[in-house]
Parts: structure tokens; C-alpha cells; sequence
């Protein structure tokens, strides 16, 4: 059943409101006629690029073979990808992602150890940043590697949960890679010590 001008016009001003509250703008929903076909073409704009970067992806522009899984870190779509070694499982994950591009390393590394129960102690550089964090946090719900974490084989970097979850999906952390907690237990019980891991 197709609308009627009313209905059509009630439905264009309520697309063009929430449109301009989204993209702060209040002012284009002032004049309905004018702006809406513009706050609706933004609108689709900005849902169209967040579907399209967080989107399944295949394993084999990224890694020779599958042994011993892999795992592929996408920083700008802020998502980590998992296969299986036999490629019968893959897992998309929304993640946190470094603060900046100086903190932020890409290349080929692996899971070399599994915790369980992370404790968290700041890096040197974190301590010289932030000299008001404390020096350690043990396991628990406070902890800022949340409830597991694996270890890579560069020093000091991980993919851990948090305990914040405002920070998926955001460039948040000094370094790290950050799930929610109930994806790093998922992951944590699928990747092994030796998984592949690519930051891109």
C-alpha cells in the first residue's frame, strides 16, 4: 500500500529530525521540504560506509594456509577476523583499535601465550604518558585486559577483553586490540599458541 502526501511528508520530517540529531546538525530540520532529501542521502551515506567496512572477509589474500588458525586485524574497519585451521569456523568481532597511528603496529605476529586471569601493569611509555595510573591491577572486573587475554610475540602487545565497553569499535587503547569480554572468552577457547595473527 503506498503512502499518502501526508503520511510520505510525516515520514520525511521524522527522517530528517532524527538524521540531523544523528549528524549534529539540528538547523537541517528546520526547513523539511528543502533538507530532507539531502539529510537522507547523508544519512545513507554515513549507514552504507559502516556496513561496508565491518563486512565478512576471505582468508586468502591475507595468509599462505590456515595452520594453526589465523587471525587478521583490520585496524581501520576496527574488526578482528578468525578462521580455523580446517577453515570450518570464521568469527567477526568488533573491536578497539590504538588511540593513534604512532601507537599502532601492522604486520605478521603470533599468539605466543593464553591467560586465562590477566593481570595488567602499564607499559614504560604508558607510565611516562599517564605517570597517575597505578603501577598494577590484578585479575578481576576492574582489570583494563578484561576477563582473557592472548599474548602476541611483539612485547607488550595483546588482544584482550576490557572492562569498558564504550571503547569497541573505537581508536581507544595504547596499543592493544580490544574485545568485549564475552568475544575474547569465545576466542580465547579457539585460538591456540602458534595461531597467525596480521595486523593490517
Amino acid at each position: 500500500m503506498s503512502d499518502t502526501p501526508k503520511q510520505a511528508l510525516n515520514r520525511r520530517a521524522f527522517l530528517a529530525g532524527t538524521a540531523a540529531t544523528v549528524l549534529g546538525a539540528p538547523a537541517l530540520a528546520q526547513d523539511v521540504n528543502a533538507n530532507t532529501t539531502e539529510v537522507e542521502r547523508d544519512l545513507s551515506r554515513a549507514v552504507r560506509r559502516n556496513i561496508s567496512s565491518f563486512r565478512a572477509l576471505d582468508w586468502r589474500p591475507y595468509f599462505r594456509n590456515l595452520e594453526n588458525g589465523a587471525i587478521l586485524v583490520d585496524v581501520d574497519s576496527r574488526a578482528l577476523h578468525y578462521w580455523s585451521a580446517d577453515a570450518s569456523l570464521y568469527k567477526l568481532y568488533p573491536s578497539s583499535v590504538p588511540l593513534t597511528e604512532d601507537l599502532t603496529r601492522r604486520g605478521r605476529t603470533r599468539v605466543t601465550l593464553k591467560d586465562p586471569n590477566p593481570s595488567w601493569r602499564p607499559t614504560p611509555a604508558m607510565k611516562i604518558r599517564n605517570p597517575e595510573w597505578p603501577d598494577f591491577i590484578g585479575p578481576g572486573p576492574d582489570n583494563p585486559l578484561g576477563t582473557r587475554s592472548l599474548h602476541l610475540s611483539w612485547q607488550y602487545y595483546r588482544i584482550h577483553g576490557t572492562h569498558d565497553t564504550r571503547k569497541i569499535g573505537r581508536r581507544s587503547s595504547n596499543g592493544c586490540i580490544g574485545l568485549y569480554n564475552q568475544h575474547i572468552e569465545e576466542l580465547y577457547e579457539l585460538a591456540k599458541v602458534g595461531t597467525q595473527v596480521l595486523l593490517i
